[in-house]
């Protein structure tokens, strides 16, 4: 008898592919799991729903829409790097901008002599204490530009 009722419940699990699935309670206690109940059992809702996890919720795409997406998420994929290694090297070159501006700064504001070449002749010539208070100034601003 129970292999005749094994023999059914594997017969009827084609039938039963996207039923739900019921406890069946018959005489004497005997319990019985199936789509449907045979008549003169108890029905129990056991809450679980039969469906083939195989069956797609969409249709497949084709092989050429496959490959078209692959592309499409490769080159976003290149174009984000890109754009990430742009803003790291616009960050590198901020950092660097700011602590030359404060070096500057910093030896303005020491007093050493400053040194720097006289464009029309070519001769080095050195800072005067006037022309020092307003480069401090310039570089100051420098220093708030650069270091954001």
């Amino acid at each position: 008898m129970k292999t005749l009722l094994a023999i059914l419940a594997v017969a009827s699990l084609p039938f039963t592919a996207h039923a739900q699935i019921m406890k069946c309670v018959g005489a004497g206690g005997r319990v019985e799991f199936a789509a449907a109940c045979p008549p003169g059992t108890k029905a129990e809702n056991t809450g679980i729903r039969n469906s083939p996890a195989a069956a797609p919720a969409s249709p497949q795409k084709s092989l050429a829409e496959r490959d078209a997406d692959f592309r499409k998420r490769a080159t976003e994929q290149q174009e984000a790097a890109k754009k990430s290694e742009e803003k790291n090297q616009q960050t590198a070159d901020q950092k660097q901008n700011c602590e030359v501006a404060k070096s500057y700064l910093v030896s303005l504001q020491s007093g050493n002599r400053i040194g720097k070449t006289d464009p029309a002749t070519g001769e080095r010539i050195f800072m005067e204490d006037s022309e020092r208070a307003s480069e401090i100034a310039r570089a100051q601003r420098g220093v708030e530009s650069s270091c954001k």
